[in-house]
């Protein structure tokens, strides 16, 4: 996601933020810049395109001072553009901010400010608090900061620094990690280890709810509320490479790890009172919805199978019929377009090829349009009539995990809220499903802890010695294994088929071994007896069956040799948690056969050609 960096010390601050910002720049990014208290002044330079952009600026602009900040930034609120670039200043540029993660209420934030007269220069929620930060100042710099800190909501990690006190940086976390780099005569702010490496390996790493107040020669923790607290020193021995990676080893676990605050972001500011509200996201009214009679959801490899989830979400939920295609089919079957048609494109880049000529053909049909996407500015983003942004941040492996549980998210608040504003689920459904929808992540983060990891990599490392094997599924099952065999041969090159499990017996089962791995997920109450059924089918062929069920499911554990368990939910929702063990299995997979795992062969990130 963005990147921050801040320095205090006694060298040229310019430099140190953009070195840190370089280093930071395999997180993905969409535009730069640095604030530096220059003669006691508060001057800034930032631009919308790489980094190089801002050198560029910096050669004939160039910043002198020895406190700032820096910050790369992956538009959530606002299109890339120099405007919505960080750092972020009040009117009068006494107050400088950078921040990573999303203002929940600065609609309302806006408003109250715009009320008092205050002018805004950029589309993000950031300047909100630049803007809070003049409107609330008291004297004094910390104390100003956690008053403003109260009237935010949402998830952040912020660096704030003003003119009226040119001696101090000011850092907050709340849900976006942030690390203090310790130095002699000299310290640092920054969100991840590689921008700072270079200077120190000494830092202490903010917990949610931590503060701190740097000047050159001291560091100040604490609590928002102002306890002073104490905090070991994490001496760092990562290579730079690996603290690119977060201390994992590939960017695909780190990403994988990533999922329960993915989950998390794409919720934010999406519920009120217990119940989905994409009024923010969606100009959708009631009429408009009441016009839909069928649904098309329009996408390519991981993001199709996101939509095979969005098929029976909204059949399920909204009781619309749904169609689902791979988009570079599409186009050349003569689908059946009208003005009632709801055609949602998904795509994380939003710049796929087959997936905007699809787009652009349903509009042509008439066609309303939403796109579901990862990258605010893209195509999709622009061309698509309504747009419904996922805040995964940028994923640098190839192998789409934190994306593809990011899109289900998306999908799942587009249903809901359907639901909710045409009145095809009762209140009290809605928000038992809002309830089971939040604590997604939770349950995400408890299948990531050490004990449950161990367990898939010892799976993997029999996989890893085959060359052929099957997955199988009933209904959301189904569509999960599919997305689990397609990481699976993408990235460790086994051969790998998902089947729906009662088509076993039209033909499949002739390619049952002794021996040969298959997979299977029973997960769906409405079915496991009969996946149950399927599995036995396989085992008297001799087939060594690993089975992905829920906790507590006894019946599962008999019929299969090996079983790994999911935490229960509504069973609309266990496409998320059953595709975690089956991301991981993948992974170990591949290692274990020392495959390249985020730069598999043949294949790209983002595919822009047909």
């Amino acid at each position: 996601m963005c990147g921050i960096v801040g320095y205090i010390g006694p060298k040229n601050a310019q430099n140190i933020l953009v070195e840190g910002l370089r280093k930071l720049e395999y997180r993905g990014y969409d535009s730069a810049g640095i604030a530096v208290i220059q003669q006691g002044k508060l001057a800034v330079e930032r631009t919308k395109g790489p980094l190089a952009a801002l050198e560029e600026k910096l050669v004939t602009h160039p910043l002198t001072g020895m406190i700032g900040m820096g910050h790369t930034r992956w538009a959530t609120h606002g299109k890339p553009s120099d405007e919505n670039s960080h750092p972020h200043m009040d009117a009068e540029h006494q107050f400088a901010v950078v921040h990573n993660g999303i203002i929940e209420n600065y609609i309302e934030l806006k408003e109250e400010l715009l009320a008092k007269g205050y002018s805004f220069t950029s589309e993000t929620d950031t300047e909100v608090i630049a803007q809070l930060l003049k409107d609330m100042y008291d004297g004094d710099l910390v104390s100003t900061v956690r008053k403003v800190i109260q009237r935010l909501e949402g998830a952040y990690a912020l660096a704030i620094t003003s003119e009226r006190e040119p001696d101090k940086l000011v850092a907050v976390r709340l849900a976006s990690p942030l690390i203090i780099g310790l130095g002699k005569e000299e310290n640092f702010i920054a969100s991840d280890i590689p921008a700072i490496l270079e200077h120190t390996r000494d830092v202490y790493v903010l917990e949610d709810g931590e503060m701190a107040i740097l000047t050159p020669d001291t560091v100040e923790l604490s609590t928002l509320d102002g306890k002073t607290i104490q905090k070991e020193i994490l001496h760092v021995t990562w290579d730079a490479v690996t603290a690119e990676k977060g201390g994992y080893e590939h960017f695909m676990l780190k990403e994988i790890h990533e999922q329960p605050k993915a989950i998390r972001d794409t919720l934010a500011g999406r519920i009120k009172e217990g119940l989905i509200d994409l009024t923010q996201d969606l100009s959708f009214t009631e009429a408009d919805l009441k016009k839909f009679d069928r649904v098309h959801f329009i996408a390519c490899g991981t993001a199709y199978h996101a939509g095979l989830i969005g098929k029976s979400v909204i059949e399920r939920l909204v009781r619309i019929p749904v169609e689902v295609d791979v988009a570079s089919e599409y186009r050349y079957r003569d689908p059946i377009i009208t003005p009632s048609t709801l055609v949602v494109v998904v795509s994380q880049s939003g710049e796929t090829a087959d997936t905007l000529a699809a787009l652009r053909a349903a509009k042509k049909a008439g066609a309303k349009t939403l796109g579901i996407t990862n990258v605010v500015g893209s195509s999709v983003s622009r061309e698509a009539d309504e747009v419904l942004m996922t805040w995964a941040g940028p994923e640098i492996a190839v192998a789409s995990t934190k994306a593809y549980t990011s899109q289900l998210v998306a999908i799942y608040l587009l249903g809901l809220y359907m639901a909710r504003i045409l009145g095809t689920r009762t209140e009290e459904v809605l928000k038992k499903s809002t309830e089971a929808l939040i604590q997604l992540s939770e349950q995400v983060e408890g299948q990531l802890i050490e004990a449950k990891t161990d367990a898939i990599q010892s799976l993997a490392k029999e996989i890893a010695k085959h060359e052929d094997l099957f997955f199988i599924g009933r209904g959301l099952d189904y569509a999960v294994v599919m997305e689990g065999s397609l990481k699976l041969k993408e990235i460790s090159y086994i051969h790998s088929e998902a089947y729906a499990a009662g088509e076993l017996k039209h033909g499949t089962l002739a390619l049952i071994e002794e021996g040969i791995p298959v997979i299977a997920l029973a997960t769906q109450h409405a079915v496991i007896e009969k996946t149950i059924s399927n599995i036995i089918e396989v085992k008297a062929r001799g087939a060594h069956v690993l089975g992905f069920g829920l906790e507590g499911d006894r019946e599962l554990k008999k019929s299969v040799d090996r079983v790994i368990t999911i935490p229960d939910t509504l069973p609309l929702f266990t496409p998320i948690l059953s595709v975690i063990p089956l991301q991981l299995l993948a992974y170990y997979t591949s290692v274990a056969r020392g495959i390249n795992v985020d730069k598999p062969r043949n294949l790209a990130k983002s595919v822009t050609v047909e």
